[in-house]
């Protein structure tokens, strides 16, 4: 099992994989007590501009996977991954939905083509 020390660590498990979509994915990487991850799951997949997600699957899932804390990421098939107000607003509310079950959020990723953009160092988590 890797363990997620850094946000690199992360984006290096789901880079290859998300890079050259043509549409947007929302991936969750679950979590042990020590950073461990122990599922990795799509919950979703949009169109070349969206991914819609709701917090409740993204918990449900974390809740069935009995996950300490969560690490989200999505691509932008654009290869950009400046993240977009959109972005900034569901992290806001994933950490909020985490602070209320338990289950914390430790980062969003937004994965380009070989680039990422950590939400947690952007300091919008």
């Amino acid at each position: 099992m890797p363990r997620i020390q850094r946000p690199q660590d992360a984006s290096e498990l789901v880079m290859e994989e998300m890079r050259h979509l043509r549409e947007e994915r929302f991936v969750c990487l679950f979590l042990d007590t020590k950073n461990q991850v122990i599922a990795m799951d799509t919950l979703s997949v949009g169109s070349l501009s969206a991914a819609i997600v709701h917090p409740r699957e993204v918990f449900r899932a974390a809740i069935r996977r009995s996950s300490a804390s969560i690490i989200c990421a999505h691509n932008h098939p654009s290869g950009d991954p400046t993240p977009s107000a959109e972005d900034i607003a569901l992290t806001r509310r994933l950490a909020e939905a985490g602070q209320l079950v338990g289950i914390e959020l430790l980062d969003h990723l937004v994965i380009g083509d070989n680039r990422f953009v950590s939400l947690k160092e952007l300091g919008s988590l």
